[in-house]
């Protein structure tokens, strides 16, 4: 019944991209992937409606999809798969071992790090003597306040990684840019424990949605 309204979208999204599609269409078209048989449209409807926009649903979990939202596994995992496919698209633009030698860049690319996370982790990216990434590395989800970030973490995933320096970066799901107290405390005790190590914190990048706080832009490292 609903074959000819999939193939007039599909020949749309072919023809002019996802610019012109608003929310609710472009959550029907990734639904035909996963919902072979059903009216698309009408649970994209629904979806949005619960969960307040795109993102919202793509952000929503894995159980409320399923637990609220009655979506089967399969399709709760497309969906719930989505934002982490971004994020590892955009990170991987940089390339195998990017070089971070400005603040800029290292900003740009602890951004990458955390598309779609809609809850707090923190990343240290683990540098070579040429500033170009061996690895990031995912220290600890959750916020610093709540579940302290262990230097002891930070140093075995240095030394693990052959890191000559490392740049701390986490992110504010919230929006605030500013560094908590506890941010500040935590990155002093980190650079402490590495420096025992001879490997230097060059900075500690906070990010939050497109914008990012740099340490040692502002002289806190």
């Amino acid at each position: 019944m609903h074959e000819g309204h999939r193939e007039r979208l599909k020949g749309r999204f072919r023809e002019e991209g996802l610019d012109s599609f608003n929310q609710h269409q472009v959550l029907e078209l990734l639904l035909f992937y996963a919902i072979p048989r059903k009216d698309t449209n009408e649970i994209a409807h629904e979806l949005i409606k619960r969960f307040g926009s795109l993102s919202g649903v793509l952000d929503a979990g894995y159980e409320h999809l399923t637990k609220e939202a009655g979506l089967t596994p399969n399709v709760a995992t497309l969906l719930t798969l989505l934002p982490d496919l971004c994020r590892r698209y955009l990170n991987d633009k940089w390339g195998d071992k990017p070089q971070l030698n400005s603040t800029s860049k290292a900003g740009e690319y602890a951004k990458t790090l955390f598309y779609g996370r809609p809850y707090e982790v923190f990343y240290v990216i683990c540098l070579d003597a040429q500033n170009q990434v061996n690895y990031a590395a995912l220290a600890h989800e959750g916020t610093i306040d709540s579940a302290p970030i262990y230097p002891r973490i930070i140093v075995e995933a240095a030394l693990r990684h052959k890191a000559t320096s490392i740049i701390l970066a986490h992110n504010h799901p919230g929006g605030s840019l500013q560094p908590s107290s506890a941010d500040i405390d935590a990155t002093k005790k980190i650079k402490a424990a590495c420096e025992a190590i001879s490997v230097s914190v060059v900075d500690h990048v906070i990010v939050a949605g497109e914008k990012y706080f740099s340490f040692a832009d502002r002289g806190l490292i």
